[in-house]
């Protein structure tokens, strides 16, 4: 099976828009990690903050690896999105408005502590310089310096979820030269994303041939549990949220009567928030997509779960329930 020709067309796009608009557009790695409505782990070496979200026994660390101008306009890059859609966006994540119809966005990967000490990577961002996001992405991303803020050594973690293989999710999992930066960790993804990479898929040689070669890499099918303290209403649990990529993949985080979905790229953008309907231009399969992204929001709309995003500019969102009022 190959991947479905829509990721081609991604990378061809990026590349193609990076050398119009010219590297200046990508602009500096600026903004923080930190709300006002979180609680903070300490500074960062460039002065951000990961934000913190606690969940009875498990906290949730959202860590900036990057910020930068998405190389294609939004108008662009959701083609059908409402004018009605537009504005409620701007509403709910108004530092994603650039100047000129610009799409500027948070690159960010997440941490989660178990009891215990166990720590879950979420993805690991676009990575360093000759990661192959470089071509499209604003690199190096600072996710070493995040974790080690944090008080996390590459060797704490013990389990990494790539949520997909696009190059801004994978991008810090090894080194250039094919090295696993967290040397004890599983490194977990779906079959089906890994199924649907063509032979020449930057993601093969980068990430997954040097993972498999170090035993590192760890292919799950569907729904599972991950390692670590469980009870009733608490764990940490996989499951395919496909349409973006064939086998893309979200983590469900329940603790202390509370749950928080990070998301992946299941949405990019607060106007897929305001109209779960709008396309993103470089899903895979738009109605599949569409079809899991009405049925994620609509179920986490429905247990209050907060959901947990890479690229909004707010790492954690509460939504409120479905008739509630909108202020």
């Amino acid at each position: 099976m190959t991947r479905d020709p829509g990721t081609t067309a991604r990378r061809t796009l990026l590349r193609g828009a990076v050398a119009t608009v010219g590297a200046a557009a990508l602009g500096p790695l600026t903004g923080t990690s930190a709300r006002a409505d979180t609680p903070a782990e300490p500074p960062t070496a460039q002065g951000s903050r990961a934000a913190v979200r606690r969940l009875g026994r498990y906290r949730v660390l959202a860590l900036l690896d990057a910020h930068g101008t998405f190389p294609v306009a939004a108008a662009a890059a959701f083609p059908d999105a409402t004018p009605e859609a537009w504005e409620r966006a701007r509403e709910l994540d108004p530092p994603a408005f650039g100047p000129h119809g610009t799409w500027e966005l948070d690159f960010r990967c997440y941490a989660v502590r178990a009891p215990g000490g166990r720590i879950t990577l979420v993805d690991t961002g676009i990575g360093p310089v000759g990661s192959p996001a470089s071509k499209w992405a604003p690199v190096p991303g600072r996710l070493p310096q995040s974790l080690t803020a944090a008080g996390i050594r590459p060797q704490d973690v013990d389990t990494v979820v790539l949520s997909h293989l696009h190059e801004d999710h994978y991008g810090w999992s090894v080194t250039p030269d094919g090295v696993p930066v967290f040397p004890d960790a599983q490194y977990v993804v779906q079959q089906a994303e890994v199924a649907g990479l063509a032979a020449g898929d930057s993601a093969l040689r980068y990430v997954v041939d040097p993972l498999r070669r170090a035993g590192l890499l760890r292919q799950v099918d569907g729904r599972c549990r991950l390692p670590g303290p469980r009870g009733a209403g608490a764990g940490l649990t996989l499951f395919g949220t496909p349409g973006h990529t064939p086998g893309h993949q979200s983590l469900l985080v329940e603790g202390g009567g509370q749950r928080l979905l990070i998301t992946g790229d299941v949405l990019v953008h607060a106007v897929q928030l305001a109209d779960p309907a709008t396309r993103y231009a470089f899903e895979a399969d738009p109605a599949l997509a569409r079809r899991t992204r009405e049925a994620l929001l609509a179920e986490a709309g429905r247990t209050g779960t907060v959901l947990a995003t890479p690229h909004l500019n707010r790492p954690f969102l509460p939504l409120p329930a479905p008739d509630a009022p909108r202020h």
